[in-house]
């Protein structure tokens, strides 16, 4: 990539913007939408020509220990009969979701998410894999069946369980190696940890290992942090996931417990972003996308270069004519014509699924012009570029027409050197690529209201 940038140009950029998971983004949604509009919109989705493939979602909130970077609904416990009451309340959801679905859409896509789902024992992640079986039809064959571990918590005996139902993708958290960093985010997590787990995961052959990692943390540097990127490359894993620190105190409150003036400043978090790409790529990974990196043969590289990748709340993926249903307490969906998201609380959520309802309490339903604009930062997110002729063939639109304004705003990112205007595509450069999110914001028409407080962490 690039090994210096104007400071000038980093204050420019760095601001708030949507990582845009989703678009529209969660703070637009309403609870105008609620149960009934879901059931609707399955019911709308089984009645497709071609109903699509599913992709599931399971969301594990608990956590033996709180991580003070951590953005996900978690619930702190080291009580395991906690976790057992919970696959009954996923049971249940299941079994009132289910019925509303077409068991003849495969499920082509699984994912256990949190939270920690190595919280789970392994009694009770097969107990959770055979309710699912019990419910939905799995591709184990073709599918991806992937969970979240953490380290510290993945006993051989669980990996080991893993396996035996059905798992191929696992992705574990690392985060920095650094001693300080990690004693500043209150997770200790050793080396030597980390490589026992991950030998393990590949004597048991698992398709595909991912390892995420966190820039702009407490006390990182670019030579303590290029220490760890050394020891994740030396462990060859297939893909690495390196996120951008989100320092949001006002949603999580927790993370009043990291000190501001111990964050790194912007042009350190720049270098360590240059840093992150050159020593990845030099390694042999490609960039896929936003944070992401993996090996040539990987097929998420693949689908990128044949244009087909695609971005939902799982992260990248090949599965891109697939709708996402999400289980479980905070838990999304995202089908074609809509969002919706499970209650945060989990008495709320244990209330709903006892009385055999939905878990939803609010969503919302994308109009065509959502819908356009999703595509195209969709495109930016994945391709790098945007096919002018092509990008919204599918809506019968001319991109050049509907978004002419659009198309003046970028114009201001050419002397900056982040995109190329051609006649038939506008291409991110390598400058732009750590920009993604700032060029995605131009098309992004709910930005323009203007919004009740702070709402999402800054760009760079």
């Amino acid at each position: 990539m690039m090994n210096t940038v104007d400071v000038a140009l980093l204050k420019k950029y760095d601001r708030p913007g949507p990582r845009y998971t989703s678009y529209p983004t969660a703070p637009v949604w309403t609870e105008e939408f609620g149960e009934k509009e879901a059931r609707e919109e399955m019911a709308r989705s089984n009645a497709s020509k071609t109903p699509r493939d599913l992709s599931l979602y399971f969301h594990i909130p608990f956590c033996e220990s709180l991580c003070y970077f951590c953005g996900c609904s978690t619930i702190i416990t080291r009580d395991k009969a906690k976790a057992e009451e919970y696959n009954d309340f996923l049971a249940r959801e299941m079994g009132v979701v289910a019925p509303l679905l077409d068991r003849n859409r495969r499920v082509v896509q699984l994912h256990l998410g949190g939270g920690t789902p190595s919280s789970l024992t392994p009694a009770q992640t097969r107990t959770l894999f055979r309710n699912i079986n019990d419910h939905f039809t799995v591709d184990y064959k073709d599918g991806e069946i992937s969970v979240e571990i953490d380290p510290r918590e993945a006993s051989n005996h669980y990996l080991e369980t893993l396996k035996t139902v059905g798992v191929n993708r696992i992705s574990m958290g690392v985060q920095d190696f650094d001693p300080a960093v990690q004693t500043a985010v209150h997770r200790i997590q050793p080396l030597e940890l980390t490589e026992r787990v991950f030998r393990k995961c590949r004597e048991l052959a698992f398709h595909s290992i991912n390892i995420d990692l966190i820039y702009g943390l407490p006390f990182q540097t670019v030579e303590s942090f290029s220490r760890t990127l050394d020891q994740i490359i030396a462990l060859s894993p297939d893909r690495i996931a390196v996120f951008n620190y989100a320092h949001v105190p006002w949603l999580k409150k927790h993370m009043v417990l990291i000190r501001e003036s111990t964050l790194p400043p912007p042009d350190v978090k720049f270098a360590l972003i240059s840093l992150i790409g050159e020593k990845l790529e030099k390694a042999g990974y490609r960039f896929i996308g936003m944070d992401h990196f993996a090996k040539p043969d990987d097929e998420l590289f693949l689908a990128q270069v044949d244009k087909t990748l695609y971005r939902n709340f799982q992260g990248y993926t090949t599965k891109k004519n697939a709708d996402l249903l999400g289980l479980g307490v905070t838990a999304i969906s995202m089908f074609d014509e809509a969002y919706w998201q499970n209650v945060k609380a989990l008495p709320d959520y244990s209330a709903r699924t006892l009385s055999g309802r939905l878990g939803v309490f609010r969503g919302f339903r994308l109009s065509k012009d959502d819908r356009m604009r999703r595509e195209i930062i969709s495109r930016i997110m994945c391709d790098l570029e945007i096919d002018r002729k092509k990008v919204l063939a599918p809506f019968g639109e001319s991109f050049d027409a509907y978004f002419s304004k659009e198309i003046g705003v970028l114009e201001g990112f050419v002397p900056d050197g982040l995109i190329e205007i051609h006649p038939d595509r506008i291409r991110i450069t390598a400058l732009g690529r750590i920009f993604l999110r700032n060029i995605a914001m131009v098309f992004d028409a709910y930005l323009k209201e203007a919004p009740k407080g702070p709402l999402f962490s800054r760009t760079l």
